[in-house]
């Protein structure tokens, strides 16, 4: 009789143990984690919302209001869309803007596509993390004190420039005193320390090219300067499209540089958009037309941006 009672309570036994076993089922577990995302999330949305959001809505509604700080907003409704459009300082600055992208978002991306070829080439990978750290390097420095320094080089009396073009017979150029001279400094200045963000896109592009396309490429007998425009061009062109989209961005934003050397001048010849949002809204005071050039200018980025990705899609070639 007690062999069966003990037998029973061991078979019984497992049962009971598997029973307990079983995890017990959180009503409230998706709950929790979308509460622990959230708490994570958090100080990023209120970021995103309190330095970017609330700014770019407050902007966009003082664009309709006359403000000096001083006194309370008065609503103008368009007055200062009509004032920025009637402006000629308004309207060179924002030429001028559109001829130093064109000219320095073409300079950036060429001499930055041309030294990641010659870097992606088979060199040894000290020497490829040197060039890299070297071409890099200009980005993280301050833009003022760049110009600081490169207004000294370019300095008509003193300059180091215009000393070794005396070396070889060259009289002194008037470097950052004729319109001319003053917008050539301002885009070799502002190229020279970009050009190192878009090297190091074209790097990582031409790091992610298979190479077995080149070797068929070379069996069918394509030449070097072949493979560059038939393989290497179409495979890069994702790369390409985004280094160009964020390099016009930066460029249409454009201040420190002909601010810090030309104070935009001589005349308004190196003045642009952001400098002149800068002068009418902390110089003069006119906040409500400093954020209508402001808003402006978001179109104007917007607009340029949305005609790359369009383009893109006939000049884009995704493997």
């Amino acid at each position: 009789m007690s062999n069966a009672t003990t037998t029973d309570a061991s078979a019984g036994a497992p049962a009971r143990l598997q029973r307990t076993a079983l995890p017990r089922k959180d009503s409230n577990g998706p709950l929790r984690k979308q509460l622990f995302a959230w708490v994570l999330l958090a100080p990023i949305v209120i970021g995103m919302g309190v330095f970017t959001v609330v700014p770019i809505i407050g902007s966009v509604v003082l664009a309709f209001f006359r403000w000096d700080i001083i006194s309370a907003p008065e609503f103008v409704g368009l007055e200062n869309f009509v004032s920025v459009v009637t402006n000629p300082t308004v309207r060179v600055s924002f030429l001028n803007t559109i001829v130093f992208v064109i000219i320095a978002v073409t300079l950036q991306l060429g001499i930055a596509l041309v030294l990641a070829a010659m870097v992606a080439e088979r060199l040894p990978n000290w020497l490829r993390v040197f060039f890299r750290s070297t071409f890099f390097f200009p980005l993280i420095l301050s833009a003022a004190s760049v110009s600081i320094f490169m207004g000294y080089l370019f300095n008509e009396q003193f300059g180091a420039v215009n000393w070794l073009l005396g070396l070889i017979g060259i009289a002194p150029v008037p470097w950052l005193t004729t319109p001319t001279g003053a917008a050539a400094v301002v885009i070799v200045v502002y190229v020279w320390q970009n050009f190192g963000f878009s090297f190091l896109l074209f790097v990582g592009g031409l790091g992610s090219i298979p190479q077995e396309i080149y070797e068929a490429a070379e069996i069918d007998g394509a030449s070097g300067i072949k493979k560059f425009f038939n393989v290497t061009m179409p495979l890069l062109s994702p790369t390409t499209l985004v280094a160009s989209v964020m390099a016009v961005i930066s460029a249409l934003q454009v201040f420190d540089q002909p601010y810090v050397l030309t104070r935009g001048g001589p005349g308004d010849s190196t003045r642009t958009a952001v400098m002149v949002i800068f002068e009418s809204g902390f110089q003069q005071l006119e906040f409500g037309r400093a954020s209508a050039i402001g808003l402006l200018l978001m179109i104007l980025i917007m607009a340029v941006t949305y005609v790359q990705f369009r383009l893109s899609r006939r000049f884009v070639f995704y493997q």
